[in-house]
């Protein structure tokens, strides 16, 4: 019989809650038991009848695992009362009536059944983690509940989450706890935090082998050690087998991409006379019991996937381990007995941490979530009952993404190849590709393709991070060597990518490839294929520095040192990492232009380009290409459209100014003389705004129409502006502005004087004072409506009074002036009597 768990005292509570309701909510600290007990507890269940219970679980190795203890627990195989269904394995048979899901399966059962017929409970397993699958199960349950299924009954578990927040989305249900039995647990800090440059990399390493070493010798029991990532625990796992471990310890290193032999190696129970040290990424923080983990290493980081939305690229983040996952790797360490517990970090430190994890929904890549939901029905995430909603950002680039790769329509419906596409249980990226290349004949390489893509590098050393050639991998893929140049190929790697490959082809029912030395493989379609994955990812050597790429949405993706693929004027990135304006490419491949044309013909398209030259100050007009922000191909056009060659002298001219126009003399004063008449008439004048603010606003309008057969600056310049401007006046009003407003007066001596009508307000009369002489009223224009503003001038032509009143300036100023000028010009006439002398252009002694 196996020994009671803290979690049966919670049993009664929680089958009562469930009788009563729907929904309910349980929480347990890890080690209580909920995994494997609580779904056996309810088989049973007068409302369960007939009906089987489903549990997802975070994690394939998690789920797997639930399963074999579950079932072993009922001494019976796997397949039978209990049985799993994860990514590419299934296990379950027509008495299986509890089922541990995990990876978008129970979404997919909700697609084809969305009533879940046949099932009666769902159970979250460790919803604290807040993974994409839980939070959009979760969604898609309660859309279940509300429109099929009110007797379909869920249950959140969770060691360590906020109740009240997730208690509310399920409809206010009941809360269950569990306070259970966790031996107590030593925890050690350091006395002095570790340099920030020494927090990462190498100098971490060299604290955790450090740590090891002493534990080692001064406790008992198995470790549990924590590191962020798989690359980490391989140089770990290197150098403490090189430092000759003691006879009686077994390292097991524990990660998501180990064969599963290792994996239960690791997790099964260590023999009475040996110790065991288990390398861990967060992927042992809860769900499993590694039996014998008395000793807890954490090394205090973990590893996130962030999608960034504006760049379409997802990005692995080494941060800081938060609250909830430090107590989590801490509880390890006393499921069974009294343990330690050995942080890499400070005290000060700990109470610097984050409280617990963001929601992956808000840092993921949501493509495949977004096909998943519009195959539901539901177009508008928003429609649905979420803990944390999807970012608005993420969404629309989903879309965008999935319309890219013919997966939705324009108005965001599924269409035939999105629901294929969908069926696969791959990224759609990938499906895409693979559905694309069933047809071409080259599924099967797709399939290996993907499969590659899917799985960590299977090249090793440090050439192959200096070479991102995915033809290289494909060969080592298909070859029996075991050196490619400097690198090494990783037979476990290699032969999980190739059981991958194999498993989706058996799906699409393709025939297996022949590998080895007499079949080799042309890997030139490669490009194309990835193409097809990933349009948005085509890449177009930029001029100037070697390796550096423009991408075809936009962004900047660089080489880290020369490479034999810097050179190719196009490639097809397949990885990289986003977190740097010039992304560093990690895995890529080549393709032709001509391929680019095939692959992404309905994604590419040709636009008329016509634009302004600055420094040819010329418009030039082109035909283009495109492919996102890629231009493919740019050619002249012989004969662009005119009006968009108007629109684009018009633009030039109005951001250069009404200053490079050919404006004359004549052509300002005629400006000055209607704007004259406006203002005489006021606000509600008839006579047209010719000012440069109006001018520049209405300039397709009165100069548009004359620039045809122009393209330069330099011809604009030379366009007369008189035929143009004059049609912004009526028949009416050009006869009468030389009437009302004009050019030149006839004054007293016969001369015609041309009136300035920029110089101020009024016209501006300039003439020789003696010219004036006999003239008693100051000259009127605009039918006598506006007087004139008269400069009187000297001989030498300098103005010596201005004045609107010449009676006034004869009866009081004009005997000031001729006292002042006649000793100065005494060949002039200055008589006593002005009014009385004939006018004159003359000196008294001229002719």
């Amino acid at each position: 019989m196996a020994p009671a768990l803290p979690i049966e005292s919670a049993l009664p509570g929680l089958r009562q809650a469930l009788a009563a309701g729907r929904n309910a909510l349980l929480t347990a600290p890890p080690g209580a038991g909920k995994t494997t007990r609580v779904p056996l507890a309810l088989l049973d269940e007068p409302w369960l009848a007939g009906h089987k219970l489903i549990m997802l679980e975070p994690r394939r190795l998690a789920a797997r695992a639930a399963a074999h203890r579950m079932a072993g627990t009922r001494s019976e195989k796997v397949g039978q009362t209990v049985g799993y269904r994860i990514r590419l394995d299934s296990q379950v048979g027509p008495q299986t009536r509890l089922e541990v899901v995990t990876e978008g399966v129970l979404t997919r059962l909700l697609q084809q059944d969305p009533s879940l017929d046949g099932y009666g409970i769902v159970l979250f397993d460790e919803f604290h983690e807040r993974s994409l699958h839980a939070d959009a199960g979760l969604a898609l349950c309660l859309e279940t509940q509300r429109l099929f299924r009110p007797d379909l009954r869920l249950l959140v578990m969770s060691a360590t989450l906020d109740c009240a927040a997730v208690a509310t989305v399920l409809g206010n249900a009941p809360v269950i706890s569990c306070e259970g039995r966790q031996h107590p647990v030593t925890t050690h800090y350091l006395d002095q935090a570790l340099p920030r440059e020494r927090s990462t990399g190498r100098a971490l390493e060299d604290a955790v082998v450090h740590r090891i070493r002493r534990v080692l010798a001064e406790e008992s029991g198995s470790l549990l050690v924590f590191l962020p990532g798989m690359a980490e625990i391989r140089r770990v796992e290197r150098r403490l087998r090189e430092s000759a471990l003691p006879p009686d310890v077994l390292l097991a290193p524990l990660h998501g991409e180990l064969p599963q032999g290792e994996q239960d190696q690791a997790i099964a129970p260590t023999p009475p006379d040996r110790r065991k040290i288990v390398l861990a990424t967060a992927i042992a923080e809860t769900s499993l019991t590694i039996d014998g983990i008395r000793v807890v290493i954490d090394a205090g980081l973990m590893r996130l996937a962030r999608f960034d939305p504006r760049s379409g690229l997802t990005r692995l983040d080494t941060i800081r381990v938060t609250r909830d996952s430090a107590d989590q790797r801490r509880g390890r360490a006393g499921r069974l007995e009294p343990g330690v517990c050995y942080r890499l970090w400070t005290a000060a430190e700990q109470n610097t941490l984050a409280l617990r994890r963001p929601p992956e929904i808000l840092d993921a890549d949501l493509a495949p979530l977004v096909l998943d939901l519009a195959l539901w029905g539901t177009g508008d995430p928003r429609e649905l009952s979420w803990l944390d909603p999807p970012p608005p950002g993420a969404v629309a680039q989903a879309r965008e993404l999935l319309t890219r790769l013919e997966a939705l329509d324009a108005d965001g419906r599924v269409t035939s190849l999105g629901t294929q596409m969908a069926g696969l249980a791959l990224h759609p990226r990938l499906a895409h590709m693979i559905l694309k290349a069933v047809p071409l004949d080259l599924g099967s390489l797709a399939c290996d393709l993907a499969a590659l893509l899917s799985e960590r590098d299977v090249l090793r050393g440090p050439a192959a991070s200096r070479n991102a050639d995915l033809r290289l991998r494909l060969d080592a893929l298909h070859g029996q060597r075991e050196l490619i140049g400097e690198m090494t190929v990783d037979r476990a790697t290699r032969q999980r990518i190739l059981r991958t490959a194999e498993q989706w082809r058996g799906r699409l029912h393709l025939p297996a490839p022949r590998h080895g030395p007499r079949h080799r493989t042309d890997f030139t379609p490669i490009g194309a294929l990835l193409a097809s994955a990933y349009p948005d990812r085509v890449a177009q050597r930029q001029p100037g520095a070697e390796g550096r790429y423009r991408l075809a949405n936009g962004r900047g993706a660089s080489f880290a040192e020369p490479q034999p693929l810097s050179s190719e004027p196009y490639l097809v990135v397949a990885d990289l990492d986003g977190s740097t304006p010039w992304a560093r490419i990690f895995l890529a491949a080549p393709i032709a232009l001509e391929e680019l044309d095939d692959s992404c013909a309905h994604q590419i398209e040709e636009t008329d380009v016509v634009e302004w030259d600055d420094r040819a100050q010329a418009v030039r007009a082109r035909r283009q290409r495109t492919l996102g922000e890629l231009v493919l191909r740019d050619q002249p056009m012989s004969k662009p459209d005119p009006t968009k060659v108007a629109a684009c002298l018009l633009e030039a001219i109005n951001r250069q100014g009404l200053g490079c126009l050919a404006w004359t003399e004549g052509l300002a004063q005629w400006r000055a003389r209607v704007a004259f008449l406006r203002r005489l008439e006021g606000p509600a004048s008839s006579w047209p705004d010719l000012s440069d603010e109006a001018l520049r606003a209405s300039l397709a309008a009165w100069l548009g129409p004359y620039l045809d057969g122009l393209t330069r600056m330099q011809q604009v310049q030379r366009l007369d502006l008189a035929t143009p401007l004059h049609a912004r006046l009526s028949r009416e009003q050009q006869r009468q502005l030389d009437r009302l407003a004009p050019t030149h007066v006839t004054v007293p001596s016969g001369s015609r004087v041309r009136l300035d009508y920029e110089a101020g307000e009024s016209p501006v009369l300039a003439v020789r004072l003696q010219e004036m002489f006999g003239c008693r009223e100051t000259p009127r224009v605009a039918g006598g409506k506006a007087t004139v503003t008269v400069h009187l001038l000297s001989p030498a032509g300098r103005p010596v009074q201005v004045t609107q009143d010449l009676a006034s300036f004869w009866r009081s100023g004009y005997p000031e002036v001729r006292k002042d000028l006649r000793g100065r010009y005494p060949k002039h006439p200055w008589p006593d009597d002005p009014l009385k002398a004939p006018p004159t252009r003359r000196t008294k002694r001229g002719p």
